[in-house]
C-alpha cells in the first residue's frame, strides 16, 4: 500500500470544475509551490521550454534532490521521484491548468497558468532589469564628453559647450523615456496576470 498523498485540494479540484480556467486564486498557487518538488518540475520546464517525458523529468530533479549526475543515480532515487511525480504532483498540476500531463504517454508541457506561478519563482532565466548599467554608461560618457568641451580637448573643442551640455540632457531623456515605456508595458503583463488571480 503506497503512503504517497494522491487526494487533489478541494482549491484545486474546484479550477476544474469552473468555467473560468484561466483564473487561479492565491490558496491554489501557493498550495502547488509549497512543494519543492513541484517548484522543480516548472524551473525544468521553463529551462527546456519543450515537451519533456516523465522519465527525464524524474531523473533531472532525482539528480537535483541528491546533489548528483543523472547517470550516477541508483535505481531507487529514480523510482522514489518518479512514484511522486506520477501519482501526486503532475495529476495535481495539471488538473489545475498549469502543465498538460499526458499520464498514458508520459508527457509534460506547460500550460496556460504557468505564467500565473513564474512570477513567484526566483528563477535566473527571467530577464533582469539591468537599467542602472544603461544610467551608469550615460554618465561617464556624458560627464567625458562635456569635461572634454571645457577642457578643450579635441574633438571636443570644436562643439559648443551648450551643444554638448544639450546632446547629454537629450539622450538621458531619450533612455528614461524608453525606460518609463518599458515599465509601463511590464507593469500592464503583471496586472494582466494578477486579474487572473482571485
Amino acid at each position: 500500500m503506497s503512503s504517497v498523498d494522491t487526494s487533489i485540494p478541494d482549491e484545486i479540484r474546484s479550477v476544474t470544475e469552473e468555467s473560468d480556467a484561466d483564473r487561479l486564486s492565491k490558496d491554489v498557487i501557493f498550495e502547488l509551490l509549497k512543494n519543492r518538488r513541484r517548484r522543480e518540475v516548472l524551473s525544468y520546464l521553463l529551462e527546456t521550454d519543450d515537451t519533456v517525458t516523465l522519465g527525464e523529468l524524474a531523473e533531472q530533479i532525482a539528480a537535483w534532490e541528491n546533489d548528483t549526475e543523472i547517470n550516477a543515480l541508483s535505481s531507487d532515487q529514480r523510482k522514489r521521484v518518479y512514484v511522486a511525480l506520477y501519482q501526486t504532483h503532475l495529476p495535481k498540476m495539471d488538473d489545475a491548468g498549469i502543465i498538460d500531463y499526458d499520464q498514458d504517454r508520459g508527457l509534460i508541457t506547460l500550460a496556460d497558468n504557468a505564467d500565473l506561478l513564474m512570477m513567484y519563482l526566483d528563477s535566473d532565466t527571467h530577464q533582469q532589469d539591468r537599467w542602472d548599467r544603461w544610467y551608469a554608461a550615460l554618465s561617464v560618457v556624458g560627464a567625458g564628453l562635456v569635461a572634454g568641451t571645457y577642457l578643450n580637448v579635441p574633438p571636443t573643442s570644436f562643439v559648443p559647450t551648450v551643444a554638448v551640455t544639450a546632446l547629454v540632457v537629450g539622450a538621458f531623456l531619450a533612455v528614461s523615456l524608453v525606460h518609463v515605456f518599458v515599465n509601463h508595458r511590464l507593469q500592464q503583463v503583471v496586472d494582466g496576470k494578477l486579474s487572473r488571480i482571485e
